[in-house]
């Protein structure tokens, strides 16, 4: 999605992490990681475009794999928001 956008060059961070005791553990949701995901694993999801000199954004989300699929556990909006 990001690539077909014409952001592919400016996605340099790793897709995400997976989450436990550490914060940041394995599985690294990063391009040619195999490792499968199972159910019970829980996971961020942070894709991010930094553009050089200009701005960059990331949205977070916690996600919990199950037999079915995912869930994501953060349910905030994802609205744009602007403040004044």
């Amino acid at each position: 999605m990001i690539e077909d956008a014409g952001y592919g060059e400016y996605f340099v961070h790793r897709t995400g992490h997976g989450i436990g005791l550490e914060g940041h553990e394995d599985p690294y949701l990063v391009a040619g990681n195999t490792e499968p995901l199972r159910p019970g694993m829980a996971f961020s999801i942070e894709p991010g475009i930094y553009l050089p000199g200009r701005h960059g954004a990331r949205i977070e989300d916690i996600c919990v794999c199950t037999a079915d699929g995912g869930e994501r556990l953060n349910l905030v909006t994802r609205d744009l928001v602007v403040l004044p």
